[in-house]
């Protein structure tokens, strides 16, 4: 399913959640699959966003002159798009608030998304050496496997910490996903 370096891992990921966004842009408000995309938007962003913390900015921190104060950025922005998406949780298609806190979504993650692929990844591949990209790209694939499928706001975004939580929470979510349908077609 993944493959190649960390770059086209995360990249990846970019281009499935801007489809599902695609996708809910293509329904009429209150159309109840919106809720059903907007679910699995949140559950490919919280394994993506996991990843990222657990892996991406520590190397980030570590290979990039101005490291610290990009991964402090990029983790403000999650904890942003994890509160909106912690909100959506609670709301149904036909709520107005669901289309206030999608377009919200949207904006914040595009913008990310645009940040990381313009400024943060070209500047990884010029700096770390293409044998740690590629590890980073199995360590991310692994962690995204293990990651949490629900947001946990409150839940800390420094390691070790993060890493403590993780595995937990996402065997607890996956677990309620299964049980309940969610993301999944009707």
């Amino acid at each position: 399913m993944g493959i190649g370096n960390v770059i086209d891992e995360l990249t990846a990921d970019h281009r499935e959640v801007e489809e599902l966004f695609g996708r809910i842009e293509a329904l009429p408000l209150g159309d109840k699959n919106r809720k059903l995309y907007a679910d699995q938007v949140t559950m490919e962003l919280v394994r993506h966003s996991v990843a990222e913390e657990t892996y991406l900015y520590p190397a980030v921190r570590e290979m990039l002159a101005n490291g610290d104060a990009i991964a402090d950025k990029e983790i403000d922005d999650h904890s942003r798009a994890e509160q909106i998406m912690k909100d959506l949780e609670d709301c149904e298609a036909d709520d107005p608030e669901f289309d206030r806190l999608v377009g919200m979504l949207m904006s914040e993650i595009r913008t990310h998304v645009t940040d990381e692929e313009w400024n943060l990844f070209p500047e990884l591949l010029q700096a770390a050496p293409a044998a740690a990209l590629e590890e980073l790209g199995d360590k991310v694939r692994q962690a995204k496997k293990m990651a949490p499928t629900r947001p946990h706001p409150s839940a800390p975004d420094k390691p070790p910490a993060n890493k403590l939580l993780a595995p937990g929470a996402g065997l607890v979510d996956r677990t309620r996903d299964m049980l309940t349908g969610r993301g999944k077609k009707a």
